[in-house]
């Protein structure tokens, strides 16, 4: 059960982080300096990040909150804890990435967070991704 559960969530979270990332890109600075090739590679190359950022967050959260018989038991607690260390790391990471070692920015269209000086964007994503992968892993 918990390999078809762990094959659901990271198909879901392929999937909605690569439509996500595209969808995004309108929000950054890379939309109107970058190539199309530029573009290409910032979607592969952030999805590819994503989905190991959620499998890491998931293997922590697994370590944490769940037990053996995980996802029959604990699923809500380690859902939610891999949220946490999602939306944790990408604030961590934005402010990291734009403020600092500008990596990239973001445009004038993205809204940002007061205090946080963090994109609103990828913290949606982090909302809304992994819970929809989630849910459509609990189906398995």
């Amino acid at each position: 059960m918990w390999l078809r559960t762990l094959r659901r969530y990271f198909g879901a979270i392929l999937v909605g982080n690569l439509v996500w990332e595209a969808a995004q890109l309108p929000l950054y600075t890379i939309w109107k300096t970058g190539t199309v090739r530029d573009l290409a590679v910032a979607v592969i190359h952030c999805t590819a990040g994503d989905v190991a950022i959620s499998a890491s967050a998931l293997v922590i959260a697994l370590c944490l909150a769940g037990d053996e018989m995980w996802p029959r038991s604990r699923f809500f607690a380690v859902a939610g804890s891999a949220m946490a260390i999602g939306i944790a790391y990408t604030i961590y990471s934005e402010r990291m990435n734009v403020l600092v070692l500008r990596s990239w920015g973001y445009g004038d269209l993205m809204p940002v967070l007061p205090g946080l000086d963090v994109g609103l964007s990828p913290l949606l994503q982090w909302l809304f991704v992994p819970a929809a992968a989630f849910a459509w892993a609990r189906r398995a």
